[in-house]
Formats: C-alpha cells, sequence, structure tokens
C-alpha cells in the first residue's frame, strides 16, 4: 500500500512539510522497496479548497495513508470519507517518515490537527477590518 507525504521538495531526503494542502509536493511512496513518485501540488496558491482539492489529489493516487505536519478539517475529513489514514505531527525527511510508517511508530490522527484556513500566510485573507476588508 502506498503512502503520501507532504514535502518540501522532490525527493525522499526533502523535508516533511507542516502543512497537508498547501504543500509544495506529495511524495506517493511504497514503503516496502521506496519507490516513489513526486507530484508537485497544484493547489499552493489557490484561493480556497487547497485542503479538499489536495486530498482528492492524493486519494485518486491510491494512497491508504498520509503522513503530514497538520492537516486541516476540510482536508480531513475527505481523506477519512475515502479511507485514508491521517498521521499528523511528522516531521524529518520523507523517507525517515516513511521508515518510521513502516515499523508502527506513528499513528493515525483521531481528528484534524489545525483549524481552517492553516498555512495560508498572514492573516489568512483577513485584513484590520474584518474577512476581505469589510
Amino acid at each position: 500500500m502506498k503512502v503520501a507525504v507532504s514535502s518540501t521538495g522532490p525527493d525522499l531526503s526533502a523535508g516533511v512539510d507542516p502543512r497537508f494542502g498547501r504543500s509544495q509536493y506529495f511524495i506517493i511512496v511504497d514503503p516496502e522497496t521506496l519507490e516513489f513518485e513526486a507530484v508537485q501540488n497544484p493547489n499552493i496558491a489557490a484561493v480556497g479548497g487547497a485542503g479538499i482539492q489536495s486530498a482528492q489529489l492524493v486519494i485518486d493516487k491510491g494512497v491508504s495513508a498520509v503522513l503530514t505536519g497538520n492537516c486541516g478539517p476540510n482536508a480531513f475529513s475527505t481523506l477519512q470519507a475515502a479511507g485514508v489514514r491521517v498521521v499528523t505531527g511528522v516531521t524529518g525527511t520523507v523517507r525517515e517518515a516513511v521508515e518510521k510508517h513502516k515499523k508502527g511508530e506513528l499513528k493515525p490522527t483521531p481528528q484534524p490537527s489545525t483549524g481552517p484556513r492553516f498555512g495560508m500566510g498572514r492573516g489568512c485573507g483577513r485584513g484590520r477590518r474584518g474577512p476581505r476588508g469589510f
């Protein structure tokens, strides 16, 4: 079974990205052979829905688990509905994360680790006057 790791780069030596929906890459890995595919995340700059779209991207790759730093509620719900286990709090390199997963050292997360809009940058689109500047 393949796993998806949110990643800051396109290979196993890259760091685990602390964001799921807006991670730079997803590394789709076979934990037994360490064969992998690097998928650049097209949802990094999405105005909204990055978590859901990223979740669908890795679901379509046939993964059984996602290893990431954090996962928001929309992505989490989408992944769980598809039967994909989510593991948050993962750090280190992609290779280290996959090895820990293979050894059973990482446990699935029972709920999202962040609120909505995590990882969007300063202010999450909210100015001093509130949402959308109003």
